[in-house]
């Protein structure tokens, strides 16, 4: 767009503090200049009168260039550029600029007018550049002055009329009608005064004679002249003139030329030799010699050049500056012994050299930036001047094209440095930034400025862990406050925005939340356990963590962190089998002809730990004789080492200990009593030497009496069921037995064995009645199942009422008869009979039909003495059994029941084979099943007894 600018010119004269009569104080409005630029420059001239005092005023800036005061202060406005800064500044406050320095404008510009200055004004956000140039306005300061104080002349008497006297010039260095404008001479008879300029415009003087002079009248004048200047007051210097009058001398010298020209380089050593000059006189004698000399000094010319009197060559003395003054005109005056003169001019031009470097002068440096700022934003404005001429002076700029920058120019030798790429502060943080300048010159001259830009940082990077999900172990039974990790992430970003907080996120585990469990260290991010954990309860736990830095707005990364607590050996191995029990004596029974590697029983214990903590080996610790039993070291089987013999004591006692590969490791005891022996009355007598053991639990109390309750609960339904079902089933024979109907004996199926490894192969059904801890409790037979039953009190003696049914039995045929011999299988041990302990034949294999009904075939082959009694002690710790059993049992430490099912505390053995189990069907009626033979009972030591006929009735 077209910006118009107004420059204020302004004269301000001032002398001494004096009104000026003669000056007007003026204003005029500068050239308007219409420039195709950006809105952010400008262009304002003042004009100023030298010599004021320091903080005159020098112009209303922000009114001129339509800036408020405000916007000069949030610009922070600032003059910068060459050495025009120490006359002027800027008031941010007041919007204006001020005379900083006094100012002499002949110091400054010396004979170049219009003399003036200028300087930039940068203004921030947005950048603004405007030039301001101040014309330094002449004031009368100086009064015109001669070279020498004295002129001393001689003129022959003989001399013309009409003839010249060259009288040269004085120097004003002021300019304009300040400076010298006329001469004057004093009144006399014989000379007149006349004034002439040079091309140049230089002002000299010259007398001229009106009147022959008389030597012998006056042989000597003395004149004086006067220079004025037209400055108000009027300043002038005076000179006195000695003229000595001589003899006659007819003519003057002549040059042989009127102008004379040389070129010299600038900064020529001194004594180099410029040119020569050559006048001539026609006279003879004293009055042909002559003698050469500068007719003015204007400009310090004496000190630069010099010529010599007699042979007019000119010479350096000082030196040459081309950027000072490109050329000199020098004007040579030829005199003769007689007076007459003449006068030359010497023009000599300076050749420019190569000799300045270019300045770099940065106005405007912007740092650091921020690494999000746009393409194109500006970063810094500068000048480059180069005081050389021509090509010289011809200056180009450039930087590195490895950065991110370039440079752009809208005015001539003004630079602007901006973004010409995205910057990173994460990956670039700081650049140093080299602007060459390079003239054309030959050879060329080149100068650097380095500006370190740092780049600010802008948080635009995430916290980052190197993993996305960690894994802590911490060790079971942990001290609360235990650290257990440590996470750390790194940010990008810098300072504030660097700062990582590392936050719990609010989640729960098991229901509670998880700040229950571990706390993170916001600063350090060390997790520490709130808790200590116990493997057994909780393996594992998963947490999610966030890291946020401290920037605005802040951002923020989450991380998995998943918590593994190893197992601790804290944790002893139970014994679930065979159960230990307080008041009872539980003991397993190994016929005399059990072969070697029998299985007496198996010990299963179970251990809540892990991995090698619960790995569990058994040892025989002690045992009554070391030689007949051996424990499996991984699977707990107590197995014969050799054949049972008749020396064996009955009472074998057996310590096994069960120990975990937990380091250190834990143990269990347990303690089995084993009976060998093939009846019971042989283990009985060797029952009573037991140590009864009182084993109290007070954690269990509770439990105790709850399952009291229950069992007495159950135990009263159970009474009342039975005593219903007998009366249901007595009603029922009667009805029978006067129906005269054939009685169908028929039986419920009895658990059935699947193996031979079993302790009791036989099932058979029991009712006792026994306190478990009373030396003297009654035992009772039931009738129900025969002889499957056998009741014993403390000593071993049976009960006259058992005694008195038992003779009953033997002595009467007819029952005799409903009981035939026993299978031909009991002799073999149980591991050796053939199908389930205590089972018949199956129906197809024993030549019956298909319509055979099961159930109906022959009775089951009686229990040996040791089953009963093995029985009898299971039965006494039934509920005892299922009180110490634990919920929890491991499968990897019961491979051997995959088939088999041992219930501890029973003697039965459940199977799962279908191959042993069959069908029942409904039975047919009474008159279509054939006669079953009912086996007669084995017969023990009990029972050879001869039946009485009152047991018979």
């Amino acid at each position: 767009m077209f910006v118009n600018t107004f420059c204020r010119r302004i004269h301000c004269s001032q002398s001494r503090g004096q009104p000026l009569d003669r000056v007007i104080l003026w204003r005029v409005l500068f050239i308007m200049a219409l420039c195709l630029i950006s809105n952010i420059n400008a262009q304002i001239r003042y004009s100023v009168p030298e010599e004021m005092k320091k903080g005159s005023l020098i112009g209303n800036i922000a009114h001129d260039l339509g800036l408020d005061v405000q916007r000069l202060r949030s610009g922070r406005a600032r003059i910068v550029s060459g050495d025009s800064t120490e006359y002027v500044e800027l008031k941010t406050d007041k919007g204006i600029l001020v005379v900083k320095e006094r100012i002499d404008r002949e110091q400054l510009c010396a004979e170049t007018t219009p003399c003036s200055f200028t300087f930039e004004i940068i203004l921030d956000n947005p950048m603004e550049l405007h030039h301001v140039t101040v014309e330094i306005l002449d004031v009368n300061d100086h009064s015109p002055t001669f070279p020498k104080d004295e002129i001393n002349l001689e003129i022959s008497e003989s001399a013309t009329h009409g003839a010249r006297f060259l009288l040269g010039s004085a120097d004003d260095p002021d300019v304009g009608v300040n400076a010298l404008q006329n001469y004057m001479m004093s009144l006399n008879d014989y000379f007149i005064l006349k004034q002439h300029t040079r091309p140049d415009g230089v002002k000299y003087a010259e007398m001229v004679l009106q009147k022959p002079l008389d030597r012998e009248q006056h042989p000597r004048l003395s004149l004086i002249l006067t220079a004025v200047d037209g400055g108000n007051p009027q300043r002038s210097g005076k000179i006195k003139i000695e003229v000595n009058v001589l003899d006659a001398n007819d003519n003057a010298p002549v040059f042989n030329q009127s102008v004379y020209r040389a070129t010299i380089e600038e900064n020529s050593p001194k004594r180099t030799y410029i040119t020569t000059v050559n006048a001539s006189d026609a006279d003879s004698g004293m009055y042909s010699l002559i003698s050469y000399s500068f007719a003015n000094l204007k400009g310090n010319i004496n000190n630069v050049f010099e010529i010599d009197e007699k042979t007019g060559i000119i010479t350096l003395t000082g030196m040459l500056d081309y950027e000072k003054a490109k050329k000199y005109e020098i004007s040579i005056e030829a005199k003769d012994q007689g007076g007459l003169g003449n006068a030359a001019k010497v023009i000599v031009d300076l050749i420019d050299v190569n000799d300045n470097a270019p300045f770099i002068s940065v106005m405007s440096f912007s740092s650091p930036v921020t690494e999000d700022a746009t393409v194109g934003t500006t970063i810094a404005i500068f000048s480059v001047k180069d005081l050389d001429a021509g090509d010289n002076g011809h200056v180009e700029c450039t930087i590195d094209r490895n950065t991110p920058f370039k440079l752009q120019s809208s005015l001539r030798n003004y630079y602007t440095l901006v973004t010409d790429a995205a910057l990173d502060r994460e990956r670039v943080a700081e650049y140093n930034i080299t602007i060459t300048a390079t003239d054309s010159g030959s050879p060329a001259l080149s100068s650097q400025k380095t500006l370190n830009l740092k780049v600010s940082d802008v948080n635009d990077n995430p916290p980052r862990f190197h993993k996305t999900v960690y894994t802590a172990y911490v060790i079971e039974n942990n001290s609360p406050g235990l650290s257990i990790f440590t996470l750390s992430a790194q940010d990008d970003d810098w300072n504030q925005n660097a700062r990582i907080s590392y936050l719990l996120d609010e989640t729960t585990v098991g229901g509670s939340p998880v700040s229950s469990f571990i706390s993170v260290n916001a600063d350090s991010g060390v997790v520490h356990a709130l808790r200590g954990f116990d493997y057994e309860q909780m393996k594992s736990f998963s947490v999610c963590v966030k890291a946020q830095d401290g920037g605005s707005p802040p951002l923020s990364t989450n991380v998995t962190l998943d918590i593994i607590i190893q197992d601790q050996n804290d944790n002893a191995p139970q014994v679930l089998y065979p159960v230990q029990t307080g008041g009872s004596v539980v003991a397993e029974i190994v016929p005399r002809a059990a072969d070697v590697g029998y299985l007496v029983t198996k010990v299963v214990a179970v251990d809540v730990d892990s991995g090698q903590n619960a790995w569990l080996s058994y040892k025989l610790q002690k045992a009554t004789d070391r030689a007949l039993f051996e424990v499996g070291l991984q699977n707990g089987e107590i197995r014969t080492v050799r054949q049972v013999t008749d020396k064996d004591a009955v009472k074998q006692k057996l310590t096994v200990v069960v120990e975990d590969n937990g380091q250190p490791s834990r143990s269990a005891v347990v303690s089995i009593n084993v009976a060998v022996a093939d009846s019971f009355p042989e283990v009985l007598s060797e029952f009573t030497d037991f140590t009864h053991e009182k084993q109290y639990n007070d954690n269990l109390t509770f439990y105790l009496v709850l399952a009291l309750a229950a069992v007495s609960f159950l135990f009263i339904t159970c009474v009342f069921v039975i005593i219903s079902v007998k009366i249901y089933r007595w009603r029922q024979s009667r009805f029978l037995y006067q129906s005269n109907l054939p009685v169908i004996p028929y039986y419920p199926p009895h658990y059935a064995d699947t193996g031979v490894t079993g302790t009791l192969p036989h099932g058979y059904n029991y009712e006792v009645c026994m306190t478990t801890d009373s030396r003297k409790s009654d035992c009772k037979f039931s009738t129900l199942g025969g002889q499957s039953v056998l009741v014993v009190d403390p000593s071993f003696t049976e009960t006259m009422q058992r005694a008195t049914k038992e003779n009953k039995f033997l002595e009467d045929p007819e029952l005799q008869e409903m009981q035939k011999p026993p299978n031909s299988d009991w002799r073999f041990p149980p591991n050796q009979r053939p199908g389930p302990s205590g089972a018949g034949v199956r129906p197809d294999e024993a030549g019956a039909g298909p319509g055979v009904i099961a159930g109906t075939g022959p009775w089951p082959n009686p229990p040996t003495e040791a089953e009963q009694l093995q029985a009898l002690m299971a039965a006494a710790n039934a509920s005892e059994a299922t009180a110490t059993l634990g919920p929890r049992y491991n499968l990897q430490y019961g491979p051997e029941y995959r088939q088999n099912v041992y219930i501890p505390g029973s003697t039965a053995t459940l199977t799962a084979n279908p191959q042993q189990q069959v069908p029942q069907q409904a039975l047919p009626p009474p008159q279509a099943l054939p006669p079953a033979e009912v086996p007669k009972a084995a017969q023990t030591p009990a029972s050879k007894k001869k039946p009485t006929k009152k047991d018979k009735k």
